[in-house]
């Protein structure tokens, strides 16, 4: 697949200064692109490699000022990063959308219904009273189970399991492994200390726009009529939990292997980091940022906080903190070097008396 500099800047919208009629067929980093490969410059760190590049072209922002002679054609924008990240958008959608199609082996219900422009994969199955919408993707060994619910252009990666009930919109990417309704963890504590399966009833809702990372797990509400909802915008990250009965709110982003407990509520545009623990019944406010390894015990009411540690408070009071705590080895070895000076001073004025 080629494209002219031309067309690349006439889809961002950018100018050309240089050559626009060459020729890209692939993207790169600036720092190891070669001839025929595109760039972007976004860090002014990375300033340095735009002198020496060997890429066709380079996406910069619509104000730089180069300090030495550039080769490479340059494709000017508003903003470098985004934009190239839009190509990497149009890139994967060309290499994902190119299969269409049914393999076989598969199983797809007769009460099933899906739109125009799909691809069904070998080995997957598609149960009962499905609703599937146009170009959608769903790769070998997917299972879709009965009265699920999956808007248009979406992509279920192999080996993806969508329990019974679950919604999902339009445009959402699932990756390889991902268990999308599962059981919430409900169990009753008995007299005799056993513990008995509390049924989970519920179902999942997906909103618009939505990816979630491989291996992560999404379970299914706790009662019949309620949902675990992931709200349009968000973007989970690999081996992630989500409990029962969660509500993750607008354009919040989770890293890998946090987890989040039942009934929590999570605010819009929260970023959350890897390893993140949140309690459950709890409510996060928008806007949150949560560093990696925080652990969440109480609700966070007040927007736009961003916390650390463990459990977890305001990072730049974490950060204060550590500067101290991170010394306290050498201030234990300079507190006992004063207690054996009180001592000998003691001992001394003791044998003076």
């Amino acid at each position: 697949m080629e494209f002219t500099v031309n067309q690349i800047a006439a889809m961002l919208g950018g100018e050309v200064s240089g050559n626009g009629n060459e020729k890209i067929n692939m993207l790169a980093k600036i720092q190891d692109a070669k001839q025929g490969q595109i760039a972007f410059l976004s860090n002014p760190k990375y300033e340095q490699y735009i002198y020496t590049t060997q890429a066709t072209a380079v996406i910069v922002k619509k104000d730089f000022v180069p300090k030495k002679e550039v080769v490479s054609t340059l494709i000017l924008v508003e903003d470098p990063y985004i934009s190239f990240t839009r190509l990497l958008e149009e890139y994967h959608k060309l290499i994902s959308f190119q299969k269409s199609g049914v393999e076989q082996p598969s199983f797809m219900s007769e009460s099933a219904t899906i739109g125009k422009d799909f691809y069904r994969g070998a080995f997957s199955y598609i149960g009962n009273n499905v609703k599937i919408g146009d170009g959608v993707k769903i790769y070998p060994h997917a299972y879709v189970g009965d009265n699920v619910v999956i808007g248009n252009h979406c992509i279920l990666h192999s080996g993806v399991k969508i329990y019974a009930d679950t919604k999902i919109g339009n445009h959402c990417v699932i990756h390889s492994g991902c268990v999308i309704g599962s059981d919430g963890f409900g169990f009753a504590p008995q007299e005799d200390g056993s513990y008995k399966t509390i049924p989970q009833l519920g179902t999942v809702i997906i909103e618009d726009h939505v990816a979630i990372g491989a291996n992560t797990v999404i379970d299914c509400a706790t009662l019949f009529g309620d949902a675990t909802i992931v709200h349009q915008g968000v973007k989970l990250d690999n081996l992630i939990q989500v409990a029962h009965n969660v509500e993750i709110g607008k354009n919040t982003v989770i890293a890998a292997q946090a987890g989040v407990s039942g009934s929590t509520k999570i605010g819009e545009n929260c970023i959350i980091g890897g390893q993140v623990g949140i309690a459950g019944h709890l409510v996060i406010a928008n806007h949150t940022g949560l560093g990696a390894q925080a652990g969440i015990s109480k609700s966070i009411k007040e927007e736009g906080q961003k916390l650390m540690g463990s459990p977890a408070y305001d990072y730049g009071e974490y950060y204060k903190s550590y500067a101290v705590f991170k010394k306290l080895p050498d201030f234990q070895h300079r507190l006992r070097e004063l207690e054996d000076k009180v001592k000998k001073s003691e001992n001394t004025s003791l044998s003076v008396d």
